[in-house]
């Protein structure tokens, strides 16, 4: 019988992968591997939606960590403990996966802003970013279940945002698209309009930094 050991080869060895065909003279063997399953830690339709762009076979799992704003992390440090947090969250009832987690985050002259609740929160951000730039920050995090590695990075993006008037901050804001976003606009909707340009990741406004993202992944053997 040929075995993975008699042809060169350990199982512990072989890369991720589905199927592995082994051919010795003219018999032909494939031996199925168990991938490890990759979990997205997040609610968010946005993300789960950018994950699929890299084609990525994921399942979708949010966390129920309690996100809390911690003033003595700088805004980096604390996209990265976030998202940390969301993924130790989830990995601790896995075994065999890797965890992808993040978090977002909009800085407005060093102040951080939060996803408005409200309409009347939505507009006090709105004028807060109106005309100036600001930062979009998210932090990610890759967790490996088995082999207890992690890897945490934080990509930074800014934005222009155009001088709005009070009718046009009124008008976005009854469209109900800034409610419960970060900064209180939709770079990929309707609040694309209010955008003068951005330096950085697109993505990364988005909600997922997917270049620096895929290239962490690459140190999981993804």
């Amino acid at each position: 019988m040929v075995t993975p050991m008699t042809l060169g080869y350990h199982l512990s060895t072989l890369p991720c992968c589905n199927i592995l065909p082994l051919s010795h003279g003219c018999e032909c063997y494939t031996i199925s591997l168990i991938m490890k399953k990759i979990i997205l830690a997040s609610a968010s339709p946005r993300r789960k939606e950018l994950l699929e762009k890299i084609s990525l076979g994921f399942e979708v799992e949010p966390s129920d960590y309690a996100e809390e704003v911690c003033s003595d992390l700088a805004p980096h440090e604390l996209a990265k403990a976030i998202s940390r947090g969301k993924a130790l969250a989830v990995a601790s009832k896995h075994q065999n996966a890797i965890i992808i987690a993040a978090d977002t985050f909009v800085v407005c002259r060093d102040k951080i802003m939060g996803k408005p609740r409200t309409e009347a929160e939505a507009k006090v951000m709105l004028r807060a970013i109106s005309g100036r730039a600001h930062s979009v920050i998210t932090g990610f995090t890759i967790l490996d279940t088995d082999e207890d590695r992690i890897l945490s990075q934080a990509v930074e993006t800014i934005v222009h945002v155009k001088q709005l008037s009070s009718k046009e901050i009124d008008a976005y804001v009854r469209s109900g698209e800034p409610i419960g976003k970060a900064g209180a606009y939709e770079i990929q909707g309707l609040g694309s309009v209010i955008i003068e340009k951005i330096e950085g990741d697109y993505f990364n406004v988005v909600g997922l930094p997917l270049s620096s993202l895929a290239e962490s992944l690459k140190k999981f053997g993804v």
